[in-house]
């Protein structure tokens, strides 16, 4: 299985926090795959980095953003989304 250009990759659907990487790592691409009705949070260890609103588009967005110690996502309601990530 070929792995996304980045490296990694983690999907979510459901209303939660998601530490993706427990290091310092570079948000490569988010892919929003339905429309949702919530943020979309991104922090490191600094604080919060990037939160994406509700009307972000579906589809694939290129963001290449290095998080210092770590990369973490936090959701709500019922999004689909695929972090690519390095």
């Amino acid at each position: 299985m070929s792995r996304p250009l980045g490296g990694s990759s983690t999907r979510i659907t459901t209303a939660v926090t998601t530490s993706v990487a427990a290091r310092t790592a570079r948000l490569r691409r988010v892919v929003i795959g339905t429309a949702h009705a919530s943020t979309i949070t991104f922090n490191d260890a600094l604080g919060t980095r990037l939160v994406l609103g509700a009307s972000f588009p579906v589809g694939s967005h290129e963001i290449d953003i290095e998080f210092a110690g770590k990369l973490e996502v936090v959701t709500a309601g019922t999004p689909d989304i695929t972090i690519v990530w390095d």
